[in-house]
């Protein structure tokens, strides 16, 4: 009796208990519209949903399902390989999420039937832009721009470019015939896919993508008047006369706190989670942290977001954006399908100083963090050269920074999940805070502790006198070896020449091994150290002095009594003294690459701004002491801006490279040449007699870029516009020799600008007009 009464009691209770479970679970939505009505916190609340559709778009090797029903469709983000086609009725489980809209994770898709695919919907730019036709099968009226073959971690077919009125967008086909791609290009085309966007890390929209399953969804409508290889040669100091660009981008405006200003350059507005990099011209004061109204022309290059062109006005409301704390993979991960990224935004990041150096334009901290490097970059105003000395953090130290996450580059076509590099920009030494000093296990409080150790076994030794003596012996030793590495380990840091520093090296060696003889040898370099004329009679052991990548720097050698055996402590004195090598050549290595620079030009390997502003400056104290004169010469290369135009930065560089190697081969020693940025260069001439000798050398000078340049199959005519100042005639400052020599430039240029404007078709082709070969 008493177990039917216990078995009754039961079941009622599991009853209530999955009843209440029942009513606690929401009931799944089940039609495309409903989903469309949940509110942006329901969807990122995970509404479960069971509803169905029609496929209009699979790829099987990728996770992206498209369906629609009826004047309703969706993305559904769907496991790979699975058998579906478009036209296919399915029954679609998961759970919603919130992403540019609501879109759904799926845990099941199982097919119904079979039936016709929805009938494409005609669609224009400003719909697609504006997402009126998100995830729809639509069809649109465009003319193939280009037409290419790409091979990406998720996208394998065709990749178009095409112009619609009003703006151009992406299309991917997921199949491939190159023998079809030609008769694509410039033809007016009717296009069927499903529109997808393009969105940076923030899941920001930067453009339009549409999912096109085959070639056979491209339509022909009007082949282009003529065939690509069939258009005639056009002379290359005409080829930006065919072109045409109709820009009807309306301006924008956008508002958020100043989180970063550099004037005359960009400045960044943030908004609760979102942000944009500004770019302006505007020199304007800006308090960071007050409200801001920007306006500009939206663009979208590089995966990145931007707004150009831009003009800033402060409303002078303090509204302080706080520094969000952020995780590596926030800020070094790119994946456009998750919208934690933080590119532009204002956040804080810890990290331990591997480096630090001031460079001419800016003050750079390389910063470890989980074992992977980046950057802490202060650029320096403009307008202020007196600038407040740089941090002196050391080496070890953990810091925390707080600035503006730079991500440097990103893969705006294939938007799959990368690690990308990442520069964190500083608004003032006020964003870097101390967290912790380096370790206290430092040499020197190595030392007082064997110092405290030798005098508590001096006070408190039982042993006899020849004991007591021999560990006082063995303890002085010790305490003398760690003075000795302690100061070779300050002379590492400091500016003592690195040849005397691997000779202590060497001697300390020597002298834990009661003498003998040691010395190094340094691969490319010199020998240094105590090493006898007649090895023979010795016993020579050699340990590597090995780098942290690549092959060995040198090797570090003992000469032994043949007679003796190796022993332990000797391996481990040699070992020892090998790492103190490596650590003093390496941080001379690392010290002298950032010194040079900080003071050259990485592209041409000629002196900076920077340089060029300190030679001069110690140029003109030479010469107020000595009554002296010297020349400054200015150079701007005509056209260079069509020469990375037409034919790309990289041809551009190389042209730059070459014009260097020239110019240099005309000055004399004691000349500097140096390129101001771009392609400008100055030279200073620090021995002259007259301006007449300043004159000529400028025009040997112009007169060097006379002969064709050839790169990358290509014949560039380069040309320069030169000028010059001579002190103290022109001026006794670095400005004022500065903007004389600009000034006289620039007449030179509008002098060529209207000969060449008064002589058509007979002036000689400038470095913006390159010829094949």
């Amino acid at each position: 009796m008493l177990v039917l009464i216990a078995t009754a009691i039961f079941a009622a209770v599991m009853h209530v208990f999955a009843s209440a479970v029942w009513a606690a679970t929401p009931a799944p939505v089940t039609t495309l519209h409903a989903i469309h009505s949940l509110t942006k916190a329901e969807a990122q609340g995970g509404q479960p949903v069971a509803f169905e559709g029609t496929v209009t778009y699979y790829n099987p090797s990728d996770i992206d399902l498209f369906v629609q029903d009826g004047g309703e469709a969706i993305y559904v983000q769907a496991n790979r390989n699975q058998k579906l086609l478009p036209g296919d009725r399915v029954l679609v489980r998961g759970k919603t999420r919130d992403s540019f809209a609501t879109d759904i994770l799926s845990e099941s898709v199982t097919l119904l039937r079979h039936g016709p695919v929805p009938a494409p919907i005609p669609a224009d730019f400003e719909q697609l832009i504006r997402a009126k036709r998100d995830c729809m099968r639509v069809v649109v009226r465009a003319t193939v721009r280009s037409a290419n073959t790409v091979n990406y971690a998720n996208l394998h077919g065709t990749y178009l470019k095409l112009l619609l009125e009003g703006g151009s967008i992406d299309a991917t086909v997921t199949e491939t015939d190159t023998t079809k791609l030609k008769d694509l290009l410039d033809a007016e085309v009717d296009v069927t896919g499903i529109v997808s966007g393009k969105f940076d890390s923030k899941m920001q929209l930067i453009g339009i993508l549409l999912e096109v399953p085959t070639l056979a969804d491209i339509k022909i409508r009007k082949r282009a008047p003529i065939s690509p290889d069939a258009i005639p040669i056009t002379p290359m100091n005409q080829v930006l006369a065919s072109s045409f660009i109709h820009d009807g981008t309306r301006r924008v405006r956008v508002k958020g706190s100043i989180t970063y200003y550099q004037p005359g350059f960009a400045a960044v507005l943030q908004n609760g989670s979102q942000s944009i990099w500004i770019s302006t011209r505007s020199s304007v004061p800006l308090r960071i942290g007050d409200v801001a109204l920007a306006t500009g022309f939206p663009d979208a290059r590089d995966g990145f977001l931007t707004l150009n062109d831009s003009d800033i006005q402060d409303t002078n409301i303090y509204e302080p954006i706080q520094p969000q704390p952020s995780t590596w993979r926030q800020l070094a991960t790119w994946n456009s399908g998750d919208p934690d990224g933080r590119q532009n935004d204002l956040v804080s990041f810890d990290g331990v100083v591997a480096a630090a150096v001031r460079e001419g334009s800016q003050d750079v901290f390389v910063l470890v963090s989980n074992d992977k490097l980046f950057t802490a970059i202060y650029r320096h105003p403009t307008a202020n050269r007196r600038l407040r000395p740089m941090w002196n953090i050391p080496v070890g130290t953990k810091i925390r920074v707080n600035g503006i996450c730079m991500v440097a580059q990103a893969n705006a076509i294939d938007p799959t999940e990368q690690e990308v590099p990442f520069n964190i920009l500083l608004r003032s030494f006020d964003d870097i805070a101390v967290l912790s000093q380096p370790s206290v296990l430092s040499v020197r409080n190595l030392i007082i502790l064997v110092s405290l150790m030798a005098a508590l076994l001096l006070v408190a030794g039982t042993r006899s006198w020849v004991s007591d003596r021999k560990v006082r012996r063995e303890i002085a030793k010790t305490a003398y070896i760690e003075r000795r590495r302690s100061r070779i380990l300050e002379d590492i840091n400091g500016s003592r020449p690195l040849s005397e520093v691997l000779e202590q090296i060497t001697e300390l060696v020597s002298f834990k091994l009661y003498g003998l003889p040691c010395w190094c040898q340094i691969f490319g370099g010199a020998q240094l150290g105590n090493r006898p004329k007649e090895l023979s009679s010795f016993r020579v052991i050699e340990e590597p002095i090995a780098a942290r990548s690549g092959p060995p720097l040198g090797s570090l050698y003992v000469g032994f009594d043949m007679l003796t055996k190796q022993r332990t402590y000797e391996a481990e004195t040699l070992s020892s003294a090998a790492a103190l090598a490596t650590l003093a050549i390496e941080t001379r290595r690392l010290y002298t690459d950032l010194v040079y620079r900080s003071e050259f030009d990485l592209l041409t390997d000629i002196h900076n701004r920077f340089s060029l502003e300190r030679h001069l400056d110690q140029r003109i104290e030479q010469a107020r002491e000595n009554a002296g004169i010297f020349g400054l010469v200015y150079i701007d290369l005509n056209d260079f801006k069509q020469v990375n135009d037409v034919y790309g930065h990289h041809v551009g560089d190389l042209y730059l490279q070459e014009v260097s190697v020239r110019m240099k081969r005309q000055l004399r020693a004691g000349d500097t040449l140096a390129r101001l940025g771009g392609d400008e260069f100055a030279v200073l001439l620090a021995q002259v007699r007259n301006r007449a000798e300043v004159d000529e050398l400028a025009q040997r000078l112009a007169r060097s870029l006379d002969e064709p340049f050839a790169a990358e199959g290509y014949v560039v005519h380069g040309s320069a516009s030169v000028g010059i100042a001579v002190y103290p005639e022109d001026g006794t400052t670095r400005e004022s020799l500065l903007r004389a020599a600009d000034a006289t430039m620039y007449v030179a240029k509008h002098i060529r600008h209207e000969r060449r404007q008064g002589q058509p078709g007979r002036g000689r082709p400038g470095p913006s007009s390159p010829e094949q070969t």
